[in-house]
C-alpha cells in the first residue's frame, strides 16, 4: 500500500507584492517535493487573480514607490516574475488555485475576469474541508 500524498492548504488573503510571491514559492517547493499544495485566494489576495493582477502589484503602504527597483532587483537575481511563476507552478500538476465565492460577489467579479490557473470558486466550508485534514495550513 503506498503511502498517501501530503498535503499543503494555503489561505492568500493580501495583494501586495510582498505577500504575492511566498505562497507560490512554497506551492513551487511543495510541488518538487510531490506536495499537493491548494491555494486559497480571499478578500485582497483575490486582486492578484484578476487578468493584468500580478504585474500591478506592488509593495504595502510608502514602500509602494520602491515596486520598480525590488521587481528589477529579483529580476536579476534569476526570480522568474509572477505571472510566470505561478505558470511554472500549476503546470507541476499538484497545485490548484481557488477564488473565494464570497469575495468575489462582493467585489462584482466573475470566473471569466480572472487568470486561466484559477482552477475553481470555493466558498470558505468547501476550503475548509480541504484544510481540515491537511498536513501543513498556513495564512499568508
Amino acid at each position: 500500500m503506498s503511502k498517501p500524498a501530503k498535503k499543503m492548504c494555503i489561505i492568500v488573503h493580501s495583494g501586495t507584492l510582498d505577500k504575492a510571491y511566498p505562497p507560490f514559492m512554497l506551492a513551487a517547493a511543495a510541488g518538487a517535493s510531490d506536495i499537493e499544495t491548494h491555494l486559497f485566494f480571499t478578500f485582497w489576495g483575490l486582486n492578484l487573480l484578476k487578468k493584468g493582477g500580478f504585474e500591478s502589484a506592488k509593495l504595502p503602504g510608502m514602500m509602494s514607490i520602491g515596486t520598480g527597483m525590488m521587481k528589477n532587483k529579483m529580476k536579476k537575481a534569476g526570480f522568474p516574475d509572477l505571472k510566470d511563476l505561478v505558470k511554472q507552478t500549476v503546470e507541476m500538476g499538484n497545485t490548484h488555485i481557488y477564488a473565494c465565492s464570497a469575495t468575489m460577489e462582493l467585489m462584482g467579479l466573475k470566473k471569466e475576469d480572472l487568470i486561466p490557473e484559477v482552477e475553481k470558486v470555493l466558498g470558505a466550508a468547501a476550503f475548509i474541508d480541504m484544510a481540515v485534514d491537511a498536513d501543513v495550513t498556513l495564512f499568508i
